[in-house]
């Protein structure tokens, strides 16, 4: 299998470095986007990669990317990477790139939960709330809310942790009229998605959204879209009211890592095991299979 920790070109100057991509310019208004094999838990970046996890992030994106093309535009520009590099480099990142248009990024995540999980429903256990967005009263872990809420967060640095903002907060941030516009986006690129991953047995149960403008200032989708990175997916067979349902993203991490006696969620985090490694890219396989309805090639 492939396996990439960090991708190192000569052919086009590295942009920025980030939790498991590096992005490189294409001239002055486009950029190379290359996704490698590094996890991120609890935004922290592991020492350990897991094998083709970046290949399968990058096709299950752009999967998602013409699915939801008719909701809002994207940054893809149809340019193929290898056209970019060497044939040497070409192959370290083939299946793993993509070129896409450069934007003026909106400093925020677009949250949008479909189920009360995770920080939501730590954020519910102790102010009846999440986001600000008042909840009913009684409700149990996992258990799906009456419509979509949107609870967006900060963009964090690396090393750094997101922190979940009110709508009123990102308003001050981005003006309200692109807040409105962003929340309303996120909600039909949630619920299209959803009701899709339905249709294949999966329940998407909250996912997160990058936006930036264009030259024009139009809101534009960038990054990465509804991958196991950036989204909870849950076999909706096994999902079950008052646990957290097994998962097919990162989670599987997530609970081994926290049943570590000691860890702060500081780096450097705790070595993953052979089994959970394989596990892990196990897992990102399959819900790349199970929702394209695609046998993964590599």
């Amino acid at each position: 299998m492939s396996t990439v920790f960090e991708t190192k070109l000569t052919s086009l100057p590295l942009l920025h470095k980030g939790k498991v991509r590096e992005n490189f310019a294409v001239g002055d208004d486009k950029m190379l986007i290359v996704a490698s094999d590094r996890l991120s838990a609890f935004d922290v970046i592991l020492d350990q990669p897991i094998p083709e996890k970046g290949m399968v992030l990058t096709q299950m994106a752009q999967f998602w990317f013409d699915i939801l093309t008719d909701v809002v535009p994207n940054h893809l520009t149809g340019i193929d990477p290898a056209t970019l590099v060497s044939p040497e480099e070409a192959k370290q990142i083939r299946g793993r790139s993509m070129v896409v248009k450069r934007l003026k990024p909106l400093p925020i995540e677009a949250v949008v939960r479909g189920y009360l999980i995770g920080s939501g429903w730590k954020d519910y256990c102790a102010t009846g709330a999440v986001c600000g967005i008042k909840l009913p009263a009684g409700m149990q872990m996992a258990a799906k809310l009456e419509t979509p809420i949107f609870t967006p967060a900060t963009k964090a640095a690396v090393g750094e942790h997101d922190e979940n903002i009110d709508f009123d907060t990102m308003a001050a941030t981005i003006g309200k009229e692109l807040a409105e516009q962003v929340r309303d986006v996120s909600i039909q690129l949630y619920t299209k998605a959803s009701d899709y991953a339905a249709r294949q047995g999966i329940i998407i149960a909250d996912t997160k959204f990058e936006f930036g403008l264009d030259e024009n200032g139009t809101l534009t989708l960038m990054d990465e879209v509804l991958t196991a990175d950036s989204s909870r997916f849950w076999p909706a067979d096994q999902y079950q009211v008052g646990i957290s349902p097994p998962s097919y993203d990162k989670q599987f991490v997530r609970d081994y890592l926290e049943s570590v006696p000691g860890w702060n969620k500081k780096a450097p985090a705790p070595s993953l095991p052979a089994e959970i490694i394989e596990k892990t890219a196990s897992k990102y396989r399959q819900a790349y299979e199970v929702l394209t309805g695609r046998v993964w090639m590599g």
